[in-house]
């Protein structure tokens, strides 16, 4: 199951066409916060339909608490910058204001703005303190992101949250795919398009610290609510590993498989 947000609610994608719930939650993160479960908007009364490649989508997770992301999680970006892989998860909270609808466009806020495509986990239940074997528990749901980095901003402050929150620095979905439907979710794919150039290209099978690991140190100081977003890393292929940064009238799409594609334009 994918689910949508419109400005008529929460949506699930059914081939070339959006069926449009009858919820009350404005989106996905709306509903998971109130408790309910991805299995409410399974059950959901169809009240109406719109076709997919007419409709304006709204970030699926807009009403989220609480973005977590993480540095350095990628076997294969600590081998291309010659970084040593990290004892501890590097983890950072990342404003939940900067989100960017499906298709929307971000300003270029400084001279390095590059991309990082991620896959993202929404949680479905409450976490802390997990156990790794229990962690997978926990996720309602995945999605593609765009974790946007201003570096020059990174190497002044040394605060990733404050190079990473941004208006429309935080894009998330297109859709929302339920992680029952997801056959390995310990190998998910992510692939970064700028301009219809593909420059990432891994699986979360690379992870320095999977998800359960992931969960569960993040857990032991913080815990996670329904609608919450963890980010995992993002691969090597960035803009940084290759001395380019994005400019004015790039387009950057984000895949993530069963997910409808995340892109997001740039402008000065």
């Amino acid at each position: 199951m994918n689910l949508v947000a419109t400005a008529d609610g929460v949506g699930r994608v059914e081939g070339d066409e959006i069926a449009l719930l009858d919820l009350p939650w404005p989106d996905v993160a709306a509903l998971l916060a109130a408790g309910v479960g991805l299995e409410t908007a399974k059950a959901a009364r169809v009240r109406g339909r719109a076709p997919l490649a007419d409709a304006t989508l709204l970030p699926p997770l807009g009403s989220t608490r609480a973005v977590w992301g993480v540095g350095l999680n990628y076997h294969s970006k600590a081998r291309r910058t010659g970084r040593p892989v990290p004892d501890e998860p590097v983890l950072y909270l990342k404003a939940a204001s900067g989100a960017c609808a499906p298709g929307g466009t971000a300003a270029l806020a400084s001279a390095q703005v590059d991309y990082e495509g991620e896959v993202a986990l929404v949680i479905g239940r409450r976490a802390t303190c997990l156990r790794p074997e229990h962690a997978w528990d926990h996720v309602a749901a995945v999605c593609a992101a765009n974790d946007v980095t201003a570096r020059d901003v990174m190497t002044a402050t040394g605060n990733p949250t404050l190079a990473k929150s941004f208006p429309g620095f935080g894009a998330l979905g297109a859709s929302v795919r339920d992680l029952t439907t997801v056959s390995d979710p310990a190998d998910i794919a992510v692939r970064t398009f700028v301009n219809g150039v593909l420059h990432q290209d891994s699986t979360t099978a690379d992870l320095i610290f999977p998800v359960p690991e992931l969960l569960a140190r993040l857990t032991r100081f913080a815990a996670l609510e329904p609608g919450d977003v963890v980010l995992t890393g993002t691969p090597e292929g960035t803009g940084q590993d290759r001395g380019v940064f994005l400019r004015p009238g790039d387009v950057v799409e984000v895949r993530v498989p069963g997910v409808l594609p995340l892109r997001t334009w740039f402008r000065s």
